[in-house]
């Protein structure tokens, strides 16, 4: 099944979904040790292994982050070559002062905001679609 690639329609059906929890991002050299049942994410860039886990495991783990944020879904299909749904979303959350990392994957993109802002971006992120 093909994602949307149409803005208009994209920004009518994010429909933003927060996720429970707190989550944090790290950088580790290797992963072999985490079990990949609590990873989130994973990135590698040259500079170490970055992974989004929930606070709480990384806290048992004694990882040292210095983000914690909500972790918002946009539970419409995008294609992964839309133009403009990234830009579209930081740009209205810009407008409010709210930092976003947006990380895609196949289906959704997940948006993570630092957790002071949750609830301003879940509104900001619901009136694209008029909710």
């Amino acid at each position: 099944m093909e994602g949307e690639t149409d803005l208009n329609i994209l920004l009518k059906s994010l429909k933003p979904s927060l996720n429970k929890g707190n989550y944090v991002f790290i950088s580790v050299n290797d992963i072999r040790h985490i079990s990949r049942d609590i990873i989130l994410f994973e990135f590698k860039e040259k500079e170490g292994i970055t992974i989004i886990l929930e606070q709480a495991k990384a806290d048992e783990l004694n990882f040292k982050y210095d983000f914690v944020a909500s972790w918002i879904t946009l539970t419409v299909h995008s294609a992964l070559n839309a133009v403009g749904l990234t830009a579209a979303v930081s740009t209205a959350l810009t407008k409010y002062n709210i930092s976003c990392n947006v990380v895609a994957a196949y289906y959704h993109d997940h948006i993570f905001v630092a957790t002071k802002d949750t609830e301003q971006a879940m509104e900001v992120l619901s009136e694209f679609s008029g909710k």
